[in-house]
């Protein structure tokens, strides 16, 4: 009787450790990038998450409008330029930088589940500036990376219309130009190396632009507005990693419910057609 009890007590552990929660559990996400990946993920992505029931630690590999290019050289040299802001890793929301890391350091600091490379908004519908660099980019990380980490390509987003942006010239200033640009570069930089996901924020804010809002995602011209734009940047990667964002119950403090609509609704529908803009029809 006695070694039956203990039998029992240990299957009770056993099953009591197999159901809580393990490091194994959280989904660990990478953005090898600048101040449009700061935009996407850096706030909002972790509470979509926490909302879900879903354990995540975001990580950016941070320099202000660095290219593929100037990753690439980084990595190279091992230069010490980056910030590095993780949200996640204690369990809260709150940012933590540690400051002067080497790309090398950031990539090996998490058993990383999703890395996602971009390139330099003037250049990001620009195919040839991938062609040259991110292939070796591509490698310097996978060789550096979990084997089952899957990679994903940030579909940035065109300039405001009126945007005073050097880089908006090499779309002739046209908003739509440079969009369709980014979307066609996208998928031609995806198959050069093999990458088999891509999130489509380009297209969501484009998605938003359609809606009430109008031309008023930014808020300089080409950053993201600090709440509905940001919003719908990290909407669009909850949704094309984990789904279902409508009715997601998490939204950034002073949004009201049309602009969380219309994010969402972006999100959604950019994920499921990305490369083409769907009116977004919400009632302020």
């Amino acid at each position: 009787m006695r070694r039956f009890q203990m039998t029992v007590m240990l299957l009770v552990l056993c099953l009591g450790f197999a159901s809580a929660k393990t490091p194994a559990d959280t989904v660990r996400i990478l953005a090898i990038g600048n101040s449009f990946s700061q935009d996407a993920v850096e706030q909002y992505f972790f509470e979509l998450a926490q909302d879900a029931g879903i354990p995540v630690i975001v990580g950016n590999a941070y320099i202000g409008g660095c290219s593929i290019e100037r990753h690439v050289l980084n990595s190279r040299s091992g230069a010490a330029g980056y910030a590095y802001r993780k949200v996640g890793e204690d369990g809260s929301g709150e940012r933590k930088e540690y400051p002067g890391r080497t790309l090398e350091e950031i990539i090996a600091d998490e058993p990383w589940d999703y890395v996602s490379l971009q390139q330099a908004s003037p250049l990001s519908g620009i195919y040839d500036s991938y062609a040259q660099w991110l292939p070796e980019l591509y490698g310097y990380v996978k060789e550096r990376v979990p084997e089952d980490t899957q990679f994903i390509l940030h579909q940035t987003w065109a300039y405001a219309a009126d945007s005073d942006h050097g880089g908006f010239r090499n779309y002739g200033n046209d908003q739509m130009k440079m969009y369709r640009s980014i979307v066609d570069a996208n998928e031609k930089a995806a198959e050069l190396v093999g990458i088999g996901i891509i999130i489509p924020s380009g297209t969501a804010i484009q998605n938003a632009r359609t809606s009430f809002i109008g031309d008023n995602m930014d808020r300089d011209g080409y950053h993201l507005d600090l709440l509905w734009g940001r919003y719908t940047a990290a909407c669009t990667w909850f949704e094309k990693l984990f789904g279902h964002v409508l009715g997601n119950g998490y939204a950034p403090e002073g949004m009201s419910r049309p602009y969380v609509r219309v994010a969402q609704l972006s999100a959604k529908k950019a994920v499921r057609h990305p490369d083409e803009v769907t009116r977004i029809n919400v009632r302020n």
